[in-house]
């Protein structure tokens, strides 16, 4: 596999235009890596078990959760590791869904809506100052269904592991 077809970088400007997020809600900075299996050509979900993604988040005091979650002691909330390990998996369609990666231009219309949360488990806090770094990999799909396992890193220590299962719905954006 050639190392083009095998890794992508993208930064904050290509994360923009293939998720809806947007601050404060958008919680992935960086995609280090993305794995592609299967055909580059079919986005359809035959043949992508094993796909992995490495993404990061970079967690600042300036977010607005900190000003309540915990006043003297800021962690970040669980629910928002889950929703930035679900932003970083859903950059598994990233190599199928942008033919042109020159561009970033997304070839058809999409979202991937979350359906499933399982084994969610929050093993040290992320605090102001962290860089959550967070690595998928498709576990299984049927259909427009796919399932993930994420685990969240600090450093090289566990902070975090979940499984998500995730809806791709494709056609005209309403």
């Amino acid at each position: 596999m050639s190392e083009s077809r095998s890794r992508y970088a993208l930064g904050i400007q290509q994360i923009e235009k293939f998720l809806p997020h947007r601050a404060p809600f958008l919680l992935v900075d960086r995609i280090l890596e993305i794995h592609p299996v299967g055909d580059l050509k079919d986005y359809s979900s035959n043949g992508k078990v094993g796909l992995r993604v490495v993404g990061l988040k970079n967690v600042t005091y300036n977010e607005p959760h900190f000003a309540g979650h915990f006043p003297g002691f800021s962690i970040m909330p669980g629910v928002l590791i889950v929703e930035s390990m679900a932003q970083v998996a859903a950059f598994s369609l990233y190599p199928y869904l942008v033919p042109n990666l020159d561009t970033g231009q997304v070839s058809r219309s999409f979202q991937v809506v979350l359906v499933g949360i399982d084994s969610a488990r929050f093993r040290k806090p992320v605090v102001p100052g962290d860089t959550l770094r967070t690595e998928t990999e498709v576990l299984k799909t049927r259909g427009p269904l796919w399932c993930f396992r994420c685990v969240g890193y600090v450093g090289e220590a566990k902070v975090a592991e979940v499984d998500l299962m995730a809806n791709l719905i494709t056609g005209e954006k309403k």
